[in-house]
């Protein structure tokens, strides 16, 4: 079969197991199989497939449709226009955390000066890395608590060539990071235990999706935590989900001078900032 016939059948076999991307998967795995680009493919529609590249695709499908993650099969995923390794020892990057980036960064560039960050809870480094990319002025400093998540956003501070201005560290929140910041970003866990995600969600790591309150706990804390560590003027931006805002903006006004939500693209409430 050539490569139309192939991403015909897999997307619509992924499809009918409930992928609502199914043609973007189809083709992410199969250029993936290929080592090809994923705009090669349609450069390559009238190219026929070996048994052997037929196999290992079908094998790849056939994984997905169970319910991995399509970044967890190939390795990667783009966030920000940036490519980061990721593993199932991370979250994969969602297209939701970048209003929290763009805001970090517009931030940074108004403020026109060195500025210290901090990314709790950094997971692949994605927040951290996109952050000194774009916003040169700002040294970073990250925090997560699991060594296995740490060692994914090693390697991708690495291949970002980013060692200099962006700087891990194993621990609780804030805790091991030392010093004072003018800005705290953070895309803690938020999901209450036992609602109902999707199964590509549920893949990723419990310990990155889901916290204790109903899912407030880890974000309230922060909010609550965090004042003790800005500088003059500082602020924090922290993902959520809309079930917890009530806790958050309560988080807010009980130690913040000000705050306000960004929605995401689907205009979901998404991310709070407060500023001392």
């Amino acid at each position: 079969m050539t490569v139309l016939e192939v991403l015909r059948l897999a997307s619509d076999h992924i499809k009918k197991h409930g992928s609502d991307s199914a043609r973007l998967d189809a083709e992410v795995l199969l250029a993936y199989a290929l080592g090809l680009r994923r705009i090669d493919l349609y450069l390559n529609f009238d190219r026929p497939l070996s048994e052997p590249e037929t196999t290992g695709y079908r094998g790849l499908v056939a994984r997905r449709v169970k319910g991995e993650p399509v970044a967890y099969l190939v390795g990667h995923k783009e966030f920000m226009g940036l490519d980061f390794a990721v593993t199932p020892a991370v979250l994969i990057p969602n297209p939701d955390t970048e209003v929290l980036v763009q805001r970090a960064v517009e931030l940074a560039r108004e403020a026109g000066r060195p500025l210290r960050v901090a990314d709790v809870g950094t997971g692949s480094g994605c927040i951290a890395i996109a952050i000194a990319r774009y916003a040169p002025n700002v040294d970073v400093f990250a925090s997560d608590v699991t060594p296995d998540a740490l060692a994914v956003a090693a390697s991708n501070v690495v291949s970002h060539d980013l060692s200099d201005r962006v700087h891990l560290v194993c621990g609780d929140l804030m805790a091991p990071l030392a010093g004072s910041f003018d800005l705290v970003c953070a895309n803690l866990p938020y999901v209450a235990e036992g609602s109902a995600l999707a199964v590509e969600v549920v893949a990723q790591p419990a310990q990155a999706l889901y916290a204790e309150d109903q899912g407030s706990a880890l974000v309230t804390r922060l909010l609550d935590e965090a004042p003790a560590r800005i500088n003059a003027g500082g602020r924090v931006l922290a993902e959520l989900d809309p079930s917890i805002l009530a806790s958050a903006v309560a988080g807010a006004n009980r130690n913040f001078a000000g705050h306000r939500i960004h929605r995401d693209l689907a205009g979901y409430e998404r991310v709070i900032e407060a500023w001392s």
